[in-house]
């Protein structure tokens, strides 16, 4: 079957905010071939991912991502990464393109699994899916008592894990110690406690080093995002004097290559993968084997809609010692509302990797009218872009 169209639905709440909150808008992808369609969602700013895929071309290494994606065979998943071996010559000038390649990447996925009757997981591989601990992701509250409040609302509500992050934290090193301390308070001694830096220590090894001893007395896990996403050498530096507390990252990469540099390089203990950036579904199940070899635990990344977090859980599904999982808890109603089905903790609090056909999901078509954006691209007077028909 040939790949027939490839429509973009730009999605907003009605106010956008600076909080470090990504389900506040959204970039949901249909992808229709053979009569079939498949769904996706890329984790950027919607528009430039769109104009990533309508541009005129620049030149030869520059061209627009519809160039290598329109009329492609789709018959097995050797032709999905086919597609992003074109894509990636094609449009290697073009920064944007593997963003907006992510979501088309997973609906591809999504539209296969649909043809065949199986789910992602296994389309990638995997004979067996395992369950997952979910972790409650969270922001930081304005005050430790904020924070304390919401840790103790996450262990009230069966979660054994949950991840807190972004401002205030680098702020001042009492303010963070006593986040800290606040959120393992609330989440009792024997809560799995995740600490976000959200990258705002850049590349200062020494501030994010000051941090270790109190993430450490209150027996966290992990630090993620001390540092930019690239900023290898600094990661590593901080490795050798993070003792008990490992770093966790990798959720900057756009592409399979970036995570595995912050596995060599950066020296993670556990590398956190989004599909909607690093290119969809493959890339991530790459680094998944990768981090395997090298004795990293992999974790999926997501902070926005349930079709996303069925897509971060299929590069992992089969991975038995690979068993943390992302798992937003306090999503706009933009994200909420955007499936009709949800992945929610069973009985034991686990979290069930879906094993319906592709993703697993269903797309609710009353979200895609109430939060559209009606927004338009042209060039030279002539319209590149307009909102698809839903």
């Amino acid at each position: 079957m040939k790949i027939d169209s490839v429509d973009f639905f730009y999605l907003a709440m009605p106010v956008v905010t600076t909080a470090g909150d990504g389900s506040q808008d959204a970039l949901v992808v249909r992808v229709q071939a053979g009569g079939h369609v498949g769904w996706g969602e890329c984790e950027a700013a919607p528009l430039p991912s769109i104009a990533a895929f309508v541009c005129p071309m620049s030149h030869g290494a520059c061209r627009p991502v519809s160039a290598s994606v329109l009329g492609e065979t789709l018959d097995g998943p050797e032709d999905i990464q086919r597609i992003a071996a074109v894509l990636a010559f094609n449009s290697m000038d073009l920064l944007q393109a593997a963003h907006t390649w992510s979501g088309i990447e997973m609906a591809l996925w999504d539209l296969l699994g649909h043809v065949r009757g199986e789910p992602a997981w296994k389309l990638l591989g995997y004979k067996k899916a395992y369950p997952k601990t979910p972790y409650a992701s969270v922001l930081f509250g304005t005050t430790p008592d904020q924070t304390l409040a919401r840790a103790k609302e996450i262990r009230a509500k069966g979660f054994r894990a949950a991840k807190f992050g972004w401002a205030p934290y680098g702020d001042s090193l009492e303010g963070d110690i006593a986040q800290v301390e606040a959120a393992r308070q609330g989440l009792g001694p024997d809560g799995i406690l995740l600490i976000d830096a959200g990258q705002i220590f850049a590349e200062d090894v020494e501030a994010a080093a000051q941090r270790i001893a109190s993430l450490a007395a209150n027996k966290a896990t992990w630090l993620e995002e001390p540092f930019g996403g690239h900023a290898y050498e600094a990661y590593g530096q901080l490795a050798k004097r993070s003792g008990s507390v490992k770093l966790a990252g990798g959720e900057a990469a756009h592409n399979r290559h970036m995570a595995q540099h912050l596995i060599d390089y950066g020296h993670v203990g556990f590398v956190q993968i989004d599909c909607g950036r690093i290119g969809g579904l493959w890339p991530a199940k790459q680094v998944a084997d990768y981090a395997v070899k090298k004795g990293v635990t992999y974790v999926n990344h997501t902070f926005t809609s349930n079709l996303a977090l069925s897509a971060s859980l299929q590069p992992y599904a089969g991975l038995s010692d690979s068993r943390i999982c992302e798992y937003p808890t306090a999503l706009s109603s933009l994200a909420t509302e955007l499936t009709t089905s949800r992945i929610a903790p069973n009985a034991n609090g686990e979290i069930e990797v879906p094993d319906a056909p592709g993703l697993g999901v269903t797309i609710n078509p009353a979200a895609l009218k109430t939060y559209a954006v009606d927004v338009e691209i042209k060039v030279k007077s002539r319209t590149i872009f307009a909102p698809p028909k839903i």
